[in-house]
């Protein structure tokens, strides 16, 4: 399918519509210093329209939605339109007073305090001819909001109770307390269990029925062509062209996100060895797993599945130190070991790359170079002191290896895309010369071309004769990097499939223990 015959401009979409947008940017730009971030934009969204916008991370889509929902000016000289008339959002709350509200990847809500509570935070309670707050008039106006989204969350249950679909959806509903009219979703799902997926697009589906304009963003191109009606791509801080959904495939979004044509995103090359890096015996935590047993071999990518709540994170942290399990044994190159701690784990050489790089992987207030020399720094000291050109010369190595895109060895990390945060993180595990490397959710709101370059360096690093543990709730990527694949449910180990056996069917059903009440297929071994 040809750019020419996919690819409209935005206006020529509006013009076959024949729908007033609710909201329009025209030639908006936004510089930060050395970088154009936005280079002369126009978009537009329609009332009652799921609008995708995708894009490598560091395309522009994280700088486009700050500007609309009021957390970043644009440059002068181009315009932000609502309903026709041009708008200045010079803060959130002039956003939100004009109807326009964002839901986050990251959570955004007050664990211990209840539903009808987090609703109304940072909108004034309603009170009574007192002036006391009118918790009837409050709870009343609550539960309007949700059942306008046909779900059903008692308002007196604490955030913490809830499942992270229903934090999700509250945060949805907080933004129609606003009385919102645009909606923007920036990677709803990307911490969402895959099989609660679909009751998050129940209430988009719903706010489309509302005439509430969504833009939504995910890295995960399947919710893209299943949820939206239009789509536009982002690359290096352009509008490369908006088309409907259904004028376009999975191949050439992704040409035209990347610039250039992935035959495959998930690209393995095995190099598993009959050398046995890692054994774990009957390793136990109580109250969160049981009776663990595997062999991890040099070269070998051991995929670690199963639903959140599982316990295979947990594994993966016991064996790297964050907890002490009450019984079990490991042994690392045939020599049994204690790891009492992270820092015992790391001096035998096992690492582990959390899931949340952001709050457990990276100090976002230091430079590239502290973080990625931070889990090495004897090696750049001389005593007490941290010479900062050794620091500089060992984070140069691994920026090169990895292929870091920043703008200089001291640039602040958390201005690199989610891609390139990634990178530093293992930079700075590989900087202390890892023999087991424990990956947790790896490429995890990560793009695609990022996402491959992630899959290469996995590739490489198991060439190298490292052990890689991966756990990834992406079933394509647990399936197509792995050369065997372990599968826990409620603690317990319920499949092992090499990778000539695994399918999702059957990877799902030992994660959700169906087997349990079904005869053995000669899946699992």
């Amino acid at each position: 399918m040809s750019t020419e015959s996919t690819v409209r401009t935005d206006r020529d979409a509006r013009d076959v519509a024949g729908v007033r947008p609710i909201l329009e940017l025209t030639n908006v730009s936004k510089t930060f210093p050395g970088v154009r971030a936005l280079k002369n934009i126009s978009f537009d969204l329609r009332p009652g329209e799921v609008h995708a916008l995708v894009g490598e991370n560091g395309a522009g889509k994280s700088t486009l939605i700050k500007i609309i929902s009021g957390n970043l000016l644009p440059d002068p000289g181009g315009q932000v339109i609502r309903k026709g008339e041009p708008v200045r959002l010079t803060s959130s709350g002039a956003a939100l007073s004009l109807g326009i509200s964002a839901v986050y990847q990251e959570p955004n809500f007050c664990p211990d305090l209840n539903v009808l509570e987090n609703l109304y935070i940072g909108r004034s309670l309603p009170t009574n001819r007192l002036g006391f707050v009118d918790w009837i008039a409050a709870r009343k106006r609550a539960v309007e909001v949700l059942s306008s989204l046909n779900v059903e969350i008692d308002v007196n249950a604490l955030m913490s109770d809830l499942s992270p679909t229903m934090r999700k959806i509250t945060e949805i509903a907080r933004a129609l307390m606003y009385d919102a009219e645009v909606v923007i979703f920036d990677e709803p799902t990307a911490a969402l269990p895959e099989h609660e997926t679909e009751q998050l697009f129940r209430v988009i589906r719903r706010l489309r029925e509302m005439k509430v304009g969504v833009i939504y963003i995910s890295h995960r191109l399947n919710e893209i062509f299943e949820i939206a009606d239009r789509v536009t791509v982002f690359r290096d801080g352009d509008n490369i062209g908006t088309c409907d959904i259904k004028e376009i495939d999975v191949p050439t979004l992704i040409s035209k996100m990347v610039g250039r044509s992935l035959d495959n995103v998930y690209i393995k090359k095995s190099a598993l060895t009959d050398q046995v890096a890692l054994k774990v015996e009957h390793l136990t935590l109580p109250g969160v797993f049981e009776d663990i047993s595997f062999t991890l071999h040099r070269g070998e990518v051991l995929g670690l599945g199963g639903l959140v709540g599982s316990g295979r994170s947990e594994v993966a942290e016991t064996i790297a130190g964050v907890y002490r399990p009450a019984r079990g044994t490991i042994w690392l190159d045939s020599r049994r070991v204690q790891i009492r701690s992270v820092q015992d784990a790391i001096r035998h050489g096992i690492v582990l790359v959390p899931e949340e790089r952001q709050l457990q992987g990276l100090v976002l207030g230091m430079h590239l170079t502290d973080n990625m020399t931070l889990a090495s720094l004897p090696r750049c000291s001389a005593g007490p002191i941290v010479i900062q050109r050794r620091q500089i010369a060992a984070a140069r190595h691994y920026v090169e290896s990895l292929r870091v895109a920043c703008a200089s060895l001291l640039q602040p990390v958390r201005r690199l895309s989610g891609g390139n945060q990634q990178k530093v993180v293992l930079g700075k595990w590989l900087m202390t010369r890892p023999r087991v490397l424990l990956l947790d959710e790896p490429t995890r709101g990560i793009d695609v071309g990022a996402k491959a370059e992630i899959h290469a360096l996995m590739n490489d690093m198991a060439a190298e004769g490292l052990g890689i543990i991966m756990i990834s709730s992406d079933l394509p990527e647990l399936l197509a990097m792995s050369d065997r694949i372990l599968v826990l449910h409620e603690g317990t180990l319920t499949g092992e499939f090499l990778r000539s056996e695994a399918t999702q069917e059957n990877i799902m059903v030992a994660a959700t223990n169906a087997a349990a009440t079904r005869s053995p297929d000669g899946g699992g071994r």
